[in-house]
């Protein structure tokens, strides 16, 4: 009887090894080895913007780069992923709207911008500023959802093993097109990092924006002594430098040495070449600054949304014309005072008074109108009023910018047009602005500073030291 038992047992142990041979074999898999659980779980590595800007005039560009870890299952066979979107967070079948890479053996895929623009349309979002969702906000931003799934094989069947991320949610808000901006642009997915702009990160990129031509990006921006790159999302993925001098963007060059100034950057990814130029405009007068002997000219700043240059700025009763690079090289003025912008022309009147001034290059026009303008006071810039305040400047709806503001240790506050009855502080150290609230504490040094109101019921401000 022991015999007989023994003599099944070796049976039935040759049919197990067989049936398992064959199920490896159909698996590509060799008989040594069996399909284990993930050695880790599979997890998105790269970090996720706060919101993803979207322009139907940049359809190609990248909008994110999805980065994951490597998963052993125990197998020698590759291990295969899979990437998806979806307007549903439960990722529920919905046609064109989902996103799918198909099977993947890399560790990354990219999703272009037209791609979530698709995903915007099955959201029904879109750019048009007068439609509103049910509760009467706009209706240009929603979320989509992402996940990746790593698995051996088809990955499918009742004895399947695979590995699944958590789903990442994604901000989407389409730009939505003004009856003023029509010849507006959109903030691309590239900008310029380093230590002569943002000591290689330590805020966001200074940003490159569309222009006319598919694939050439247009960048102004203040930089320091130091050095430069070009890179997508801020991040390290995709970058340019220039191992040569030579002008031409090398993906993963070297960096490329800079000066302190004001410059437009152009990058034209369709020849791979870039070119830098000293660039700024300015006021200049008897009307500001006694037509250059008492300080640098009001500069100009650019607004991607009207493709126009602004700059919010106190005149006093006298005469201006704006010029650039702060010298007489090149300037304009009004000989008909007509609001033409006349090259070499005839001084402007300028009375008292807060103004936004616009420069329209397309048009050769400008405007100057009153206005509202936040600026910064205190014990930390001007003793509280003994001197002008620092304005700031509108560069788009709701953002104001002060750039290279010299404050001293002390405090300050935003007010508008150098009087208390519109004031903010912040009460509670976190970065939101309080109407009336406490005086902000500040240390010596230069600052980068920018008010955003885009949020009314929650307006927000940054102290960027540089």
């Amino acid at each position: 009887m022991k015999n007989i038992k023994s003599f099944i047992a070796q049976v039935l142990g040759v049919v197990t090894a067989l049936a398992l041979f064959t199920a490896c074999e159909n698996d590509d898999l060799t008989p040594e080895f069996t399909l284990q659980a993930a050695s880790e779980d599979v997890a998105f590595q790269n970090e996720f913007l706060a919101e993803y800007l979207l322009s139907d005039e940049t359809p190609d560009n990248i909008a994110e780069r999805f980065v994951w870890n490597q998963v052993d299952f125990g197998v020698p066979t590759e291990v295969s992923y899979q990437l998806e979107g979806s307007i549903s967070e439960n990722f529920d079948a919905d046609g064109a709207y989902q996103f799918d890479s198909g099977t993947l053996t890399t560790l990354n895929a990219s999703v272009t911008v037209k791609q979530l623009l698709t995903m915007a349309e099955g959201l029904g979002l879109d750019d048009d500023p007068s439609t509103t969702d049910e509760q009467g906000n706009p209706n240009n931003s929603g979320t989509v959802y992402f996940k990746v799934t790593a698995f051996v094989g088809s990955g499918e069947g009742v004895d399947a093993i695979t590995a699944e991320s958590e789903v990442a949610a994604l901000t989407i808000s389409v730009v939505e097109k003004t009856a003023d901006s029509g010849a507006g642009f959109a903030i691309s997915s590239w900008g310029i990092v380093g230590s002569g702009y943002n000591d290689w990160g330590a805020f966001a990129d200074a940003p490159f924006y569309t222009t006319g031509t598919d694939g050439v990006y247009v960048a102004y921006v203040n930089l320091l002594d130091g050095e430069i790159k070009f890179r997508e999302n801020n991040d390290w993925t995709n970058n340019y430098g220039d191992t040569d001098v030579d002008k031409t963007l090398d993906a993963g060059g070297d960096n490329i040495l800079v000066t302190a100034g004001d410059y437009k950057i152009t990058m034209n990814l369709n020849d791979n070449t870039y070119s830098m130029e000293e660039y700024s405009w300015g006021v200049v007068g008897s009307g500001y600054n006694d037509w250059g002997g008492a300080g640098p000219d009001a500069k100009f700043f650019y607004d991607y949304t009207t493709d126009t240059f602004k700059v919010g700025v106190e005149l006093i009763d006298g005469e201006i014309k704006f010029r650039m690079n702060n010298e007489w090289v090149t300037d304009f003025g009004d000989s008909g005072a007509d609001g033409t912008l006349d090259a070499g022309g005839d001084n402007i009147v300028s009375a008292a008074g807060y103004y936004m001034i616009t420069l329209d290059f397309n048009a050769g026009t400008y405007t100057m109108e009153a206005a509202d303008l936040y600026g910064v006071v205190g014990s930390g810039y001007n003793d509280w009023g003994a001197t002008n305040d620092f304005m700031l400047t509108e560069v788009n709806p709701g953002i104001w910018v002060g750039e290279n503001v010299e404050l001293i240790d002390g405090e300050i506050k935003f007010r508008v047009n150098e009087a208390w009855d519109v004031n903010y502080g912040d009460s509670g150290v976190d970065g939101t602005l309080d109407a009336g609230g406490d005086n902000i504490a500040v240390t010596a040094g230069t600052y980068l500073i920018t008010l955003d109101f885009t949020d009314e019921g929650a307006p927000t401000y940054s102290l960027i030291a540089r």
